[in-house]
């Protein structure tokens, strides 16, 4: 099984880069982890928002691998529990389905991503920054694993 985490944004800071790739190496053995960015639409006088969200939804669904179950984070989204999400993940290896999460940028997925999306999925009620949802997804990723595995690291 394959997951790829599809996230606007290009040069992350060096923690996010650690974060994730710390999580990532530990995946290595369970889990396919890509990780594809997408660069941040210019924001400009000319362009509103809008469009640049708009461009950044383009961006991001060219980016989804075919035949993948397409995930959007989202604060809308339904709420997650690391549990849930170890077993959605045990029912995609199961099925042999591979898995995409997208990543808004820093206003937000648009709205032809929500449409074309299988599931929303929250993380927190709370309002993430968008490079801190990197590492925080790349955790929970490698802490479902633990769960599937019966490994100690998850202590619920």
């Amino acid at each position: 099984m394959k997951v790829s985490i599809i996230s606007v944004g290009t040069r992350m800071p060096a923690w996010v880069q650690q974060g994730v790739e710390e999580y990532q190496k530990r995946l290595t053995r369970d889990l396919g982890l890509n990780i594809i960015e997408v660069p941040l639409s210019k924001r400009s006088k000319s362009q509103s928002i809008e469009q640049s969200i708009k461009n950044e939804g383009a961006a991001l669904l060219k980016k989804v691998p075919p035949e993948s179950y397409l995930v959007a984070l989202d604060i809308r989204g339904r709420l997650i529990t690391t549990e849930q999400l170890a077993g959605r993940l045990d029912s995609f290896r199961t099925q042999s389905q591979n898995l995409s999460l997208l990543i808004g940028g820093p206003d937000g997925l648009a709205s032809s991503c929500l449409e074309r999306v299988d599931e929303s999925w929250s993380l927190s009620g709370l309002t993430l920054p968008h490079p801190l949802v990197r590492v925080l997804v790349t955790e929970q990723l490698y802490r479902a694993v633990s769960i599937l595995n019966g490994h100690p690291y998850h202590r619920g």
